[in-house]
């Protein structure tokens, strides 16, 4: 049996695991564990870093000298905790696991608020730019810190997104000496140096921070419908992509937690608020001043946030993060200009959305030349609308080009960023 104990959020170890400590022969940990308790002066001692070793040293003492192994992990270990990769080599059933206090549950404690409506995220070991695209979607962030993905890193990506969230910086959590707790605005936490241990960080919308009570813990469950009716957006004289359209642009950008999309030529910024009620990132970009007032006002109206950008594209995309879809709805004369610029940086796909039949060739030319599968359809769809007298006829919408490209490896990678 292989003993784990979760410790360092203040509380002193618990009798049954200072027990354990004094008859193990071999005890695994952090530093900071190890430093601070008692062990018996023959035990082996296994300080955490890279896993694998330390899993490898496991196996072997349980091989040669019994049952007698103690890990200390931090807060709760089975929560983005060493009690995975333990149950993956040596099985469930090996494992008597006592959990302590989860340091997210002590840092949201820290600051009075509930949190079994925030989204969490590891950052420990992974690129930062999902954790970075979950605290531009959602109010309510903890985000679990590591190597290269700490505060400075995180506030870094925020810069580019949103000056509307509150860090709440937790370090040392339950340390009598040296535990902190600071709320800075993301331009303060990325010029700062932060030491070892960032416990980790709050990442808030503070005017959202409290949602409503509800039965799931979690983020809130998900749209019940997308593809929204025309008429729940605020738009300019049917400017505006059409739920038809929307429906099958949505099924092949593929939005979801974590992920950053981009809308060009956004007008109303449809595509983008509904990206974000599916939980991606989302940015619309847009070259007239009224249409951004308009994306703000259909995102506030939606309950999410998207970040409206002013500007002409191609021009204003090289100072955003790169995406991981992208729909481009408008362009003009830029439009083989503007498909270039997105199939360079896009990692998944993109969809465009054109009218004009001879526009169709340049856009599949320059997705294929990007290295994407280019594909597409001609999409006509005739709408049922009454008539005097108790009867219905068919209203013909513009027929509309859909066209996407989809990266050969993009399935390959599905569910690495989470």
């Amino acid at each position: 049996m292989i003993r784990v104990f979760g410790a360092g959020t203040g509380a002193p170890l618990a009798a049954e695991a200072v027990e354990a400590l004094a008859g193990a022969t071999l005890v695994v940990g952090a530093r900071r564990h190890l430093d601070g308790a008692a062990l018996p002066a023959g035990a082996g001692r296994v300080v955490l870093g890279p896993l694998a070793p330390a899993l490898d040293r496991i196996g072997k003492h349980l091989a040669e000298d019994g049952t007698r192994v103690v890990v200390l992990a931090s807060g709760d270990p089975g929560f983005f905790g060493i009690v995975r990769a333990l149950a993956e080599r040596f099985g469930p059933a090996a494992l008597d696991v006592r959990p302590g206090a989860p340091s997210i549950a002590v840092a949201f404690a820290r600051l009075g608020l509930p949190w079994d409506d925030a989204v969490v995220v590891s950052a420990h070991g992974r690129d930062p730019r999902t954790a970075v695209n979950v605290c531009l979607a959602h109010p309510k962030v903890a985000v679990l810190t590591g190597p290269g993905a700490g505060p400075a890193e995180l506030a870094a990506g925020l810069l580019y997104g949103s000056q509307e969230r509150t860090l709440v910086v937790a370090t040392a959590l339950g340390d009598p000496e040296h535990e902190r707790v600071e709320r800075l605005t993301p331009a303060e936490a990325a010029g700062r140096q932060w030491p070892d241990p960032v416990s980790v960080v709050l990442c808030l919308d503070e005017s959202r921070a409290l949602s409503p009570v509800r039965t799931m813990a979690g983020p809130a469950a998900g749209p019940a419908g997308w593809a929204l009716d025309e008429a729940e957006f605020e738009h300019r004289d049917s400017m505006i992509t059409k739920f038809e359209v929307r429906a099958l642009a949505l099924a092949r950008l593929g939005p979801r937690t974590g992920d950053l999309v981009w809308d060009i030529g956004a007008g109303s910024g449809s595509v983008a608020v509904e990206c974000a009620r599916l939980g991606a990132a989302a940015v619309a970009v847009e070259k007239t001043v009224d249409g951004v007032e308009r994306i703000r006002a259909n995102a506030a109206s939606h309950g999410v946030y998207v970040r409206a950008v002013h500007g002409a594209a191609p021009t204003v995309l090289s100072d955003l993060a790169d995406p991981d879809a992208v729909f481009i709805g408008g362009g003009g004369r830029e439009l083989p200009a503007i498909v270039t610029a997105c199939a360079r940086r896009a990692r998944r796909a993109v969809v465009v959305a054109v009218a004009a039949l001879d526009r169709v060739g340049p856009v599949r030319s320059v997705l294929a030349a990007a290295g994407f599968v280019p594909e597409g359809v001609l999409l006509q769809s005739s709408r049922l609308a009454p008539l005097p007298g108790d009867v219905t006829r068919l209203a013909a919408a513009n027929p509309v080009f859909l066209l996407w490209g989809v990266r050969p490896t993009a399935g390959a990678s599905e569910g690495a960023t989470q």
